[in-house]
């Protein structure tokens, strides 16, 4: 028997998630002494500084396993949003969550998942590994969420069905009462999971959050990480907040200790440093303002964003614009990978990161072919 003979048909399709050439390795191409990274939605202020100060103290117990089930932590998420302890599930990135739930929730061959069409990678990569069938509905004109057309891919044997608000890459979003609404059009076995990876950024957070309307649906799971507002994307950090029944069968059966020591000391840490989230909030708002205006000035269509990056079509082939940047040592997002080979996706900077970014980008369209 061949090696390859030993694994699943299905698997042997996949393909590795490509996140594109490091920081280390663009300056090694180009000779560059400095690299800006705009491609991954991170906090343009790092990390907190008392996370920094709690990861120190806490080097010390690293040989020590955390506690099971991270009470601590899920004791400071459930104060932090109003909701019962029972109703959370801290993980490895949100992205333990979605494979939790689609492991739990989703029989192959049986049950079915509803997502739109482009959507995060992981809920096609874990639908398909486990394989389950996902059902992809296009979005709207202008990235626009067709919830009637979502709900209408919705049958008696759909068992989860994915929004992303804010969305990635357009940065969408929309009220979250449309999805009580649409919670509420659900069959019985269907749950809504709102995937609120950017919603620290809506303006107001208020209008678009599903957090605080949870006691009006049974049927919502709510999905938030720590790798945007909170700077701490190096360690995996997110959580659920669901109803009390599956938050029970999700921590029966999630890997023991998957939320490592330091992500969760980081974690609490980085809930009670208001201050640095405020100022990281203050910046992403006021950048995307600027980058807005001023990449609609340079010719580019400029998407509304609720979140902390920017889809713009640029006047000149995205293609060539990504790798005229990335030669002056900028990185931002290609989006060939979502099937949109004729955009690109910026992350908000700092204010001198993105004022370099406008400055490079610039250049490059007035030298483009």
């Amino acid at each position: 028997m061949q090696p390859i003979d030993r694994i699943r048909e299905d698997v042997r399709e996949f393909t590795p998630y490509a996140p594109g050439l490091s920081m280390e390795e663009i300056k090694e191409r180009y000779g560059l002494g400095r690299v800006i990274k705009l491609a991954s939605n991170e906090n343009p202020l790092g990390a907190s500084p008392l996370v920094r100060r709690v990861l120190t103290r806490k080097a010390d117990m690293v040989f020590r396993y955390p506690r099971s089930g991270n009470p601590a932590l899920v004791a400071a998420l459930a104060a932090a949003h109003g909701v019962s302890p029972a109703r959370v599930v801290a993980g490895n990135g949100s992205d333990e969550i979605i494979d939790l739930l689609v492991r739990v929730l989703a029989r192959p061959g049986r049950e079915n998942v509803v997502a739109f069409k482009p959507c995060f990678s992981i809920y096609v990569q874990q639908t398909r590994l486990c394989g389950v069938e996902l059902r992809q509905v296009p979005l709207g004109e202008d990235f626009a969420f067709d919830l009637p057309a979502l709900a209408a891919a919705v049958d008696e044997h759909t068992s989860l069905v994915f929004v992303t608000n804010p969305d990635n890459p357009s940065g969408h979003a929309v009220p979250a009462e449309e999805f009580v609404k649409l919670s509420k059009a659900l069959p019985p076995r269907a749950l809504l999971v709102v995937d609120e990876a950017y919603v620290d950024f809506a303006e107001p957070e208020a209008d678009y959050t599903m957090m605080s309307r949870l006691g009006a649906c049974d049927n919502v799971v709510v999905l938030r990480t720590f790798s945007k507002l909170y700077g701490l994307a190096g360690l995996r950090l997110g959580f659920g907040v669901m109803p009390e029944w599956l938050a029970d069968y999700l921590l029966r059966v999630r890997l023991p200790f998957s939320v490592n020591l330091l992500a969760e000391a980081a974690g609490m840490a980085a809930l009670e440093d208001k201050a640095f989230l405020e100022a990281s909030r203050e910046t992403v708002l006021r950048g995307r303002k600027i980058l807005t205006e001023a990449l609609t000035g340079l010719g580019c269509r400029v998407y509304p964003s609720q979140a902390n990056f920017l889809m713009l079509t640029p006047p000149k082939p995205a293609k060539a614009v990504f790798e005229s940047l990335l030669a002056k040592g900028i990185i931002v997002r290609a989006l060939s990978s979502y099937g949109l080979p004729d955009k690109l996706r910026v992350s908000v900077g700092n204010d001198e990161e993105n004022t370099l970014f406008l400055s490079a980008l610039a250049e490059v369209l007035d030298h483009a072919d």
